[in-house]
């Protein structure tokens, strides 16, 4: 095996993780993303990392430029043409309201209205045509959109998910128009019945496809400048990995490609250990990302919301973000109160410490002002060599003065507000969903995580925390260890009584055959491929679905009976003899890459050395042991209050938490 590097570009920093075999941890390093041209941070940390690309074998990726272009709006300029009525369907949505009381709200659709437009057709559910197309005015409109200054169009017929012919016919005619125009059909994207959620699918791939499609180009003209010819997979929502040359294709598909490498690397490490109910905590600079893993498997959802009635229809594992990093900025708001966040101040200007221009006060300022981090060993930055803590304090002192509050307690109430926040979300998805934090490990990770870890293991009431040996570039491990993945799904929408024999069996192994295709066609060397067949079900008249485990061979009997199983563990009970509806059919197709096997090593029981100590503060000022990470061996043991000091993060034990090193080399932090 040759050497694997995995890159994931946040919006604060750049995080490598390197193997120079495939099997030790070579380099691992964080380097300040690069917001006006994102490629340019990956090119940075190969170069911080002395990683000659063409000695790879591989180029593992996850990044952030889906998710930064949907929040800050700068995606495509972009057109729908839709079914005559349906102009407003991206307005109209789900008759959701955005607060939960009052009728006030902003919605920003990613289309505005005068760029919707609307043409003669119609198919019924089934795919029969009840209005053919009207071809003429279509290139009629297509004539008039190729005077407008826009990058791309979206095609989103009613029912194209039973019949894409009208689709793909108006496929051909805008590009006859424009055949720089990227042009997206919405049966292309999703093949299932939510009119709303696919038009927004397909409206979100539209809005992002120029941008990715730039990104990819310009990316590998980089890498192939610097003699690396080999394949860049990159990372999808849903945990696995597709060919940087498909990317164009499929980019709402990376919507949130780095938190899903972070919680596939924290389910796999946290399995290792022993703990198969886990809860993920990622901290980076701008945000805080919190999952669930139930019995080793990340939730997946199927449909999940980017912003106010813009839902994404894809797989997608279930990460719940909110602006709470190590970057977000402390403010007094008009009524008087501290406030953390959203707001962040990001890789430029950063944090004040980091002294490049920042001026408001910033969790990670308050971190350094506690002496939760060692000021002398700034970690990812090129430009100084120690944190600037004076003018922390200085801004510290500024934000308190008005609320009465010194230095230290200013930095405190700072990381005790977004401690505060970060917990409630992490409890929204434990507590408030029927699970027993107690009955979970919580894998802290990212740049910040470690340093506020310990503080949200106590507040939710989580025993155990578990640090990996590289938290601050987990998300990039992610990356290095994931594999190929392709979902496909397709509306079906009829009783098992009324689908003939063999229809069934013929959808899903042609979602097999058109998975594994795409999986052949990415030309990158796999073990295996694992196949995984489900449909969603429901009794008639239902509203809502339950994923039943089918297999292409079974008759409808046993489909019936699968689906009572399914349906008899969630409610307790089944409805008789009430008939089941098949409403979708889905295949998942991973294609598993080889993976070194991680050895557990003999534990030693011993106490733990520490490099030295400095003054912590923890509600006073305490004199706190320092650890090197490098030098914590399996079995070594030690007490809080303590910081853990290694190239890629620090973490901070609290005072009455117990900590020891597994035979990974993970440290597990306990409440004592």
């Amino acid at each position: 095996m040759g050497g694997i590097v995995g890159i994931d570009v946040g919006g604060t920093f750049t995080d490598l993780f390197y193997s120079a075999d495939g099997l030790g941890v070579d380099a691992v390093l964080k380097v300040p993303s690069t917001p006006d041209d994102p490629s340019r941070g990956l090119i940075d940390a190969l170069k911080a990392a002395n990683v000659a690309p063409a000695s790879l074998d591989v180029i593992l990726h996850g990044t952030t430029i889906a998710t930064n272009a949907v929040i800050e709006r700068r995606g495509a300029r972009c057109a729908l043409i839709t079914t005559a009525g349906f102009r407003d369907i991206l307005e109209l949505g789900r008759r959701d309201r955005q607060r939960m009381y009052g009728l006030t709200g902003l919605q920003q659709p990613l289309i505005p209205r005068a760029m919707r437009w609307e043409v003669e057709e119609r198919l019924d559910h089934r795919g029969a045509v009840l209005t053919p197309l009207d071809q003429a005015a279509l290139a009629r409109l297509a004539e008039a959109l190729a005077q407008e200054e826009i990058d791309a169009v979206i095609v989103s017929f009613l029912h194209a998910y039973a019949n894409p012919a009208h689709e793909q016919r108006a496929r051909d005619i805008l590009k006859a128009a424009n055949p720089n125009w990227e042009v997206v059909i919405s049966s292309d994207v999703v093949r299932e019945y939510y009119e709303f959620e696919r038009t927004s699918t397909a409206t979100v791939q539209a809005y992002l496809q120029p941008l990715v499609s730039r990104y990819a180009r310009n990316l590998t003209g980089k890498l192939q400048e610097l003699g690396f010819r080999r394949q860049t997979l990159v990372m999808q929502s849903n945990g696995g990995l597709i060919p940087l040359g498909q990317l164009h294709e499929r980019a709402a598909n990376i919507v949130r490609s780095g938190p899903a490498a972070g919680v596939m690397a924290a389910a796999k490490l946290a399995a290792e250990a022993g703990f198969t109910h886990v809860i993920t905590g990622d901290m980076g600079g701008t945000s805080y990302d919190v999952a669930v893993v139930v019995n080793g498997a990340p939730r997946i959802a199927e449909t999940t919301e980017l912003d106010f009635r813009i839902p994404l229809r894809l797989p997608m594992i279930d990460v719940h973000t909110i602006g709470a990093g190590g970057g977000s900025i402390a403010y007094v708001d008009r009524g008087g109160i501290l406030q953390v966040g959203p707001r962040s101040a990001g890789a430029v200007p950063g944090p004040v410490c980091f002294g490049r221009g920042g001026t408001e006060p910033t969790v990670t300022d308050a971190n350094a002002v506690l002496g939760r981090i060692n000021a002398d060993q700034p970690i990812g930055m090129k430009h100084l060599a120690r944190l600037d803590i004076e003018e922390a304090r200085a801004a510290m002192q500024a934000l308190g003065e008005p609320l009465g509050l010194g230095i230290e307690q200013t930095a405190e109430a700072i990381l005790t507000i977004v401690n505060h926040v970060m917990a409630r979300r992490t409890r929204l998805l434990s507590v408030e969903q029927g699970h027993d934090p107690r009955a979970f490990a919580l894998v802290a990770f990212g740049g910040a995580g470690p340093l506020h870890g310990a503080a949200i293991m106590r507040e939710v009431g989580i025993r155990t925390m578990l640090l990996p040996p590289h938290p601050g570039v987990l998300c990039a491990l992610g990356c290095a260890v994931a594999d190929l993945r392709y979902d496909l799904s397709q509306t079906v929408e009829k009783p098992l009584s009324d689908i003939a024999p063999g229809v069934v069996r013929d959808v899903l192994t042609g979602q097999r055959r058109d998975g594994e295709a795409r999986l052949s066609a990415s030309r990158t060397p796999l073990d295996s491929v694992v196949v995984g067949h489900a449909a969603e079900m429901s009794y008639l008249g239902q509203i809502h679905t339950l994923r039943a485990v089918v297999d292409p061979s079974w008759d409808h009997a046993r489909m019936i009976e699968a689906f009572e199983e399914v349906y008899r563990r969630e409610y307790g009970n089944t409805l008789g003899d009430i008939p089941v509806v098949i409403v979708s059919l889905k295949t998942s197709v991973q294609g598993v890459r080889a993976k070194p096997e991680i050895r557990p090593s003999p534990l030693q029981p011993r106490p733990a050395p520490s490099k030295a100590s400095r003054e912590v503060y923890f509600g006073g000022w305490m004199t706190t042991p320092i650890y090197d990470r490098t030098e914590l061996a399996p079995g070594m043991t030690f007490d809080g209050p303590a910081i853990i000091e290694q190239a890629d993060t620090t973490s901070v034990v609290e005072p009455g938490m117990h900590g020891r090193v597994d035979a990974y080399g993970n440290i597990l932090i306990e409440v004592a």
